[in-house]
């Protein structure tokens, strides 16, 4: 079992990037830009590396290899944006990895692309990306290519290399459970429980009581064998269940147009443990969208604009404004579900706006509301 933050420490450490892992600060799916640039690295890796994995590392400074983290991201359903846009589309795994360092809402993502020895080539245009583009990796540069691509086996023994050194051990288990507990989690309740004798997951969160049912919100869960973050959350809340097989995440969001008192179930994961040392992940869409009276969501959504009218001008926000700027990523979000179709696009226009509130829970709750949005479109692809 491979030990994720072993293994970026690996790669970090062989000299920069190179033909079969890239690096960046951060990735931008928000725009039809970021996501070109992602899915470019992506084919480029893929027809570079027929036959061994390759890899991007996230949240990590270019001209230092500075580990500075980045926001976790726990979207599992970023192989439909691949599968979209590419023709024989490799598999790839996007894991987030904690590191002692970083705050705990922090994160080094992982991408791991699946060796594919089929030539993978945009299917559809994407920025300034055309269809029938081919891209490969030319030492660390992601460059264009008309050529039909050769088998290359350049990169097998350094990659296994790398892989076979970083493999967990019972010290780095037991280390990883105690660190979760008493260091990172001592203010809270945390847990953990053993599968199969041999995978420890270890969660904390605060009991949460709404309308007679128990939820744990601030939570954190771990994979601790694999060190990967399973579940990271200051706004959302969930429920945890398991037993000997399986462990079970269901998580809810708060919704509501004056407040955000009533809990909808987004999303359920599971992993199921085998005896052979080997896991499986699945995930369940789970969210229905509230309906509102499309009147009174004309009054919210003429609103909301106006607000942002105010901030794009540099007005001064009265106090009512501060509190409704706090509720605008939800209500717009509420707005989109409801049919505003403009509403998503307003809200992504108003980004740096909101990013640059005062209160961190602005910004918090549009990285929310983007992350649902992104989910319920990737899973309508997949209908």
């Amino acid at each position: 079992m491979i030990n994720k933050r072993l293994l970026i420490k690996n790669l970090l450490a062989h000299n920069d990037e190179s033909s079969f892992y890239d690096k960046k600060r951060q990735l931008n799916l928000h725009t039809k830009e970021g996501k070109a640039k992602f899915l470019k690295h992506i084919c480029a890796l893929s027809n570079s590396n027929p036959s061994n994995n390759s890899y991007i590392v996230v949240g990590v400074e270019d001209q230092d290899n500075e580990i500075v983290g980045d926001d976790f991201f726990d979207d599992s359903r970023i192989q439909n944006l691949v599968n979209a846009y590419l023709e024989n589309p490799p598999k790839i795994q996007y894991e987030n990895v904690p590191f002692p360092n970083l705050s705990k809402d922090k994160v080094v993502g992982l991408v791991t692309i699946k060796p594919k020895n089929k030539t993978s080539r945009f299917k559809k245009n994407i920025h300034t990306i055309l269809a029938n583009s081919v891209f490969v990796r030319i030492g660390s540069n992601t460059m264009p290519t008309e050529d039909k691509i050769p088998y290359s086996k350049q990169n097998i023994e350094t990659v296994i290399s790398i892989e076979n050194g970083s493999h967990n051990s019972i010290a780095h288990t037991l280390d990883g459970v105690v660190d979760f507990i008493y260091n990172r989690h001592k203010d809270m309740t945390s847990k953990y429980n053993v599968f199969k004798e041999l995978f420890v997951i270890c969660w904390a969160g605060v009991p949460k009581k709404i309308r007679d049912v128990t939820y744990l919100s601030r939570v954190d869960i771990e994979l601790i064998n694999e060190q990967v973050k399973l579940f990271y959350s200051a706004l959302d809340v969930v429920s945890i269940s398991y037993n000997e097989q399986s462990f079970t995440i269901v998580e809810y969001v708060p919704l509501g147009l004056n407040d955000k008192t009533s809990y909808y179930p987004l999303e359920q994961l599971t992993i199921h443990f085998f005896d052979n040392g080997y896991y499986k992940m699945e995930n369940k869409m789970l969210f229905e969208p509230p309906a509102y009276n499309k009147k009174m969501l004309h009054h919210i959504y003429n609103s909301n604009i106006s607000l942002i009218h105010k901030m794009q001008k540099g007005m001064v926000l009265s106090e009512r404004d501060d509190k409704d700027l706090e509720n605008l990523p939800s209500t717009l979000m509420i707005c989109y579900l409801n049919g505003f179709d403009n509403a998503k696009q307003k809200l992504v226009e108003a980004k740096p706006l909101l990013k640059a509130q005062k209160s961190p829970t602005v910004y918090l709750s549009f990285k929310e509301a983007m992350r649902i949005l992104r989910k319920m479109k990737y899973d309508s692809e997949t209908k």
